[in-house]
């Protein structure tokens, strides 16, 4: 059955029939088109609106799909509200937690009243989080390319570089191995900028004696990989190597409860009550979240995801403490289940390198 097939069918369980998506990746996985615009589909009509720029590239991409010209006189809602009524539906699946409150009204007046749309309630991210083989495949060979690239740039780090210089250089490496781009906006943070999770690379020059965390990832075939390690710059003190060292222990003991049947949050417990026990209030992101066309994709390593691990998920399972003033540390793996457990990509070092 193919995705487009199967994604009717859970269209069909909730008592829809017809759906608009917008988001670009969900557009991806059920057509292959990688373009702009949106995606209507129903029990009779499949169809692609996009402009002129587009239109060659969809007819190569999604073959099977009708191509509907936008800007061409009338609005894209009164094109979806053509589409509608060609399908016979009574209501239409739209995307709440992408399309804006403007797109909705405009929508709803083409189409006769708010009656006329329902929520389509991921129903794409949910087929997305359960990934089948050629995905797998490429999340692989993007994971490869990440792992090559942070051991090819180890040797080049060293004290007088700025972050931006180390980013610009992993990126380069991951470009120069086959992938399509940077999975994410790559983080290169040292010293005291540790202690910010999602830190901007900047002109911050690299000092002896500190933590460097690189957040990292490549892509391939859209689907994206995702890393983080820490190393030190030159001899680390003792404050930081515990810090590294706790993070460290918590991941390992995380990672052999990611199998099958494992529910999210049980497996993020596991981690997190080890560091707040050292480190109180220093872990405060999610133990880890799925990947795939997009970074942050279902199931949620965190609190309140009771979600069961099941083969084909694809999750990162990523520690951290974070001490502001001191620094930060984390490191991340990616999990890909397996009827057996998982399979982990990531294959670069994890004991404490000091460059």
């Amino acid at each position: 059955m193919s995705r487009l097939e199967r994604f009717l069918d859970a269209l069909r369980a909730r008592g829809l029939f017809a759906a608009l998506i917008h988001r670009r990746e969900n557009i991806r996985y059920l057509t292959g088109y990688t373009g702009e615009g949106c995606l209507f589909v129903s029990e009779n009509v499949r169809a692609i609106l996009t402009d002129f720029r587009y239109v060659e590239q969809a007819g190569l991409q999604a073959p099977g799909f009708e191509c509907v010209r936008t800007r061409m006189g009338k609005s894209v809602e009164a094109l979806v509200a053509e589409l509608f009524r060609r399908s016979d539906a009574d209501k239409l699946a739209v995307e709440t937690n992408v399309l804006s409150y403007d797109d909705h009204q405009a929508l709803s007046r083409e189409l006769g009243g708010d009656d006329r749309l329902a929520p389509l309630a991921r129903i794409p991210e949910e087929l997305r989080a359960v990934k089948d083989e050629n995905e797998v495949a490429s999340i692989l060979k993007a994971a490869s390319i990440a792992c090559r690239a942070f051991s090819n740039i180890l040797g080049r780090i060293r004290v007088g570089m700025t972050e931006m210089d180390v980013k610009i250089a992993l990126n380069y490496e991951m470009l120069a191995l086959g992938s399509e781009g940077e999975a994410f906006d790559t983080i290169a943070c040292a010293g005291e900028n540790g202690s910010l999770p999602h830190a901007v690379a900047g002109r911050r020059v690299l000092k002896s004696g500190e933590l460097l965390t690189l957040d990292f990832g490549a892509t391939v075939d859209g689907y994206r990989s995702d890393m983080t390690r820490t190393v030190g710059i030159g001899h680390i003190g003792k404050d930081l190597r515990a810090l590294y060292e706790a993070v460290l222990e918590a991941q390992l003991l995380a990672l052999p409860a990611v199998k099958p049947g494992a529910v999210c949050e049980d497996v993020d417990r596991i981690a997190r009550d080890f560091l707040e026990a050292r480190y109180p209030g220093a872990f405060g992101h999610a133990l880890g979240h799925g990947v795939g066309l997009f970074i942050h994709e279902q199931p949620r390593l965190g609190a309140g995801d009771r979600t069961a691990l099941r083969p084909g998920h694809v999750v990162t399972v990523e520690p951290g403490a974070y001490i502001p003033g001191l620094g930060g540390c984390r490191i991340e793996d990616m999990a890909i289940l397996t009827p057996d457990g998982f399979i982990n990509p990531i294959d670069a070092p994890k004991q404490l390198i000091e460059l």
